[in-house]
């Protein structure tokens, strides 16, 4: 991402399993994503040397036997939707095992 409005907007194009994955907070029936502000103020806040164990601790539980994982994101040559949105795709994919353990199509540029 570049900078926490393009956090925020694929956030917000997360849908409702996803955001049930992240823990986001549930509002009546519907899991609310944090807005641009938290986002920004958790990322600010954080020490590097916590979000780095939370993201081995993530990698651990769901990379299985891969060392690391790649999170990568490309955009679709012609790939327009009815809107002239341009679509975009961010996946995490194990190093050793090539799994794909998650993909996600947007249109807000990532």
């Amino acid at each position: 991402m570049r900078g926490y409005s393009a956090i925020a907007q694929w956030a917000n194009a997360l849908g409702p399993k996803a955001r049930a994955r992240f823990g986001c907070r549930r509002v009546k029936g519907v899991y609310r994503v944090p807005s641009t502000f938290v986002i920004r103020d958790c990322l600010v806040r954080i020490e590097a040397g916590a979000l780095d164990r939370a993201l081995a601790a993530w990698n651990q539980t769901w990379g299985g036997t891969d060392q690391g994982i790649s999170i990568d994101g490309k955009t679709m040559k012609n790939a327009i939707d009815e809107d002239g949105n341009q679509t975009h795709i961010l996946s995490a994919i194990g190093h050793e095992t090539a799994t794909c353990f998650a993909q996600k199509k947007s249109t807000v540029c990532l």
